[in-house]
C-alpha cells in the first residue's frame, strides 16, 4: 500500500495544525528538560521524533500515552480491534463512551492523547497488519513499538525492522508477568536470537487463559516508553541490553544477558521467512475474545453504507464512518472498511468463515 494511496489513515488534527512555539508549551517540558540525560537539546529530538505503536492495547495505550506527554511529535498508532467493556479494565486511554460507540482503538485513542496535547501528529490507522502492509507503517518513522498481542506479528516486526534498520522495543504481559526487550538492528540480538521460532500453539498462556493484572501493563508499558525515549534522544549506551522479565505480585525480576547469534536465522543468515510469507493467514483467534477475525485477500474497499442497507432487513445493524457491527442468531460481526471482520460468538474459524461467506460474501 502506497504513502498516498493508504485510504484507512486519517491524521487526526481536531481544531487545525499547531505548532510547539509558545511559552505554555514549551513550560509543559520544564521538568524533563531539567533532566541531564534530556535537556533542550534532547527535548528538541523528541519534538522531531516520530513513533509508531503497533496495537493500541494494554501496552499500546500505556506506551502512547507517556510518549505524547513526553512531547514526542508524532505518533502512528495502528490497531486492528474495536474497543471492548473487557479493555477498559486496564487499557488506560479507553472509557464507556468508546465502548458505546463502537470505535476503533486507534481512533479513540488519537481523541484521547489529542486531549492531552494537541500539537502532536496522531495517525490513527485502521488495519490488521501483515507483510504486504508493515514496510508501509514503519518505514518513516525513528522507532517502533511492540504492543501486539500475538507472536506472529511480532515475528513479522522482526523481519521488516532488520531489514529497514528499524530499532523497536518488545513487551509482553500476561497473568502477573511482563517481559521487554529493546532490539537495534546491527547492534543487538534481534527476537530470533532469544526465540529462534514463535511457541507451537496453544502453548504459550494467553490473557485469555490465565488474565492479566493491570499494572503489569503499566510498568512494561513504562519501560518501554523510557527505552524509546532514550532511542529518540540518542542515548544507545543506556538502552536495556537484556531481556527484563519480572512478576508484579511476588516482585521478582530478572535480567537475562542476550547476544547476537552468528546462526539466528534472521540477522545472521538473513532469512526473513515471516516477511516473505506467500499468504497471510485468513482467520486469526482474538486474545481476550470469545471471537475469530475473518481476513479476505486481495483486499476489498467496502461501502460500508451500502452493506448498512443490505444487513438490515436480516438483523440488527449499528454502523458508524470506521464499521458495521451487526448482530444476528446470536453471532456479531464487525465489518470493517477494508473487508476484514471480528465474528463474535465463536472460536472455530470454519464456522466464523461461514458467517462472513453468508452475509458479508467472500
Amino acid at each position: 500500500m502506497g504513502r498516498t494511496g493508504r485510504q484507512l489513515y486519517h491524521i487526526w488534527r481536531e481544531g487545525g495544525v499547531h505548532t510547539m512555539t509558545s511559552e505554555g508549551q514549551r513550560g509543559r517540558h520544564h521538568r524533563q528538560i531539567l533532566l541531564p540525560v534530556i535537556g533542550p537539546a534532547g527535548q528538541e529530538r523528541l519534538r522531531t521524533g516520530r513513533v509508531c505503536v503497533l496495537g493500541v492495547g494494554a501496552l499500546g495505550s500505556q506506551v502512547a500515552a507517556l510518549l505524547v506527554r513526553a512531547g514526542v511529535g508524532f505518533l502512528r498508532l495502528v490497531d486492528r480491534d474495536v474497543v471492548e467493556w473487557t479493555n477498559l479494565q486496564r487499557q488506560v486511554l479507553y472509557e464507556e463512551g468508546d465502548v458505546q460507540a463502537g470505535l476503533p482503538k486507534a481512533v479513540a485513542a488519537a481523541r484521547a492523547l489529542a486531549r492531552i496535547d494537541h500539537t502532536v501528529t496522531l495517525e490513527p490507522v485502521v488495519q490488521d497488519v501483515d507483510a504486504s502492509s508493515i514496510r508501509a507503517l514503519i518505514e518513516d518513522v525513528d522507532v517502533v513499538v511492540d504492543g501486539s498481542d500475538n507472536f506472529e506479528l511480532r515475528y513479522l516486526l522482526n523481519d521488516a525492522a532488520l531489514d529497514l534498520g528499524k530499532p523497536w522495543v518488545y513487551g509482553g504481559a500476561v497473568g502477573t508477568q511482563g517481559t521487554t526487550l529493546t532490539i537495534v538492528p546491527g547492534e543487538s540480538a534481534c527476537l530470533r536470537c532469544v526465540f529462534p521460532d514463535p511457541p507451537p500453539a496453544g502453548v504459550a498462556p494467553t490473557c485469555d487463559t490465565a488474565g492479566v493484572l493491570g499494572p503489569v501493563a503499566a510498568v512494561i508499558g513504562a519501560l518501554q516508553a523510557s527505552e524509546v525515549i532514550k532511542l529518540l534522544v540518542g542515548d544507545r549506551a543506556s538502552l536495556n541490553r537484556s531481556l527484563l522479565s519480572l512478576d508484579l505480585w511476588s516482585l521478582e525480576i530478572a535480567r537475562i544477558p542476550v547476544t547476537r547469534r552468528g546462526d539466528c536465522p534472521a540477522c545472521g543468515r538473513g532469512e526473513r521467512a515471516f516477511l516473505e510469507a506467500k499468504a497471510p493467514s485468513r482467520t486469526v483467534q482474538l486474545c481476550g475474545r470469545d471471537a475469530v477475525q475473518v481476513s479476505v485477500y486481495p483486499r476489498p474497499e467496502l461501502n460500508l453504507e451500502e452493506l448498512a442497507a443490505r444487513l438490515e432487513p436480516l438483523g440488527a445493524v449499528q454502523h458508524n464512518p470506521y464499521l458495521i457491527r451487526f448482530t444476528v442468531d446470536g453471532y456479531e460481526l464487525t465489518v470493517f472498511r477494508d473487508g476484514r471482520a471480528i465474528v463474535r460468538g465463536t472460536t472455530d474459524p470454519a464456522v466464523a468463515r461461514a458467517l462472513y461467506a453468508r452475509y458479508i460474501g467472500m
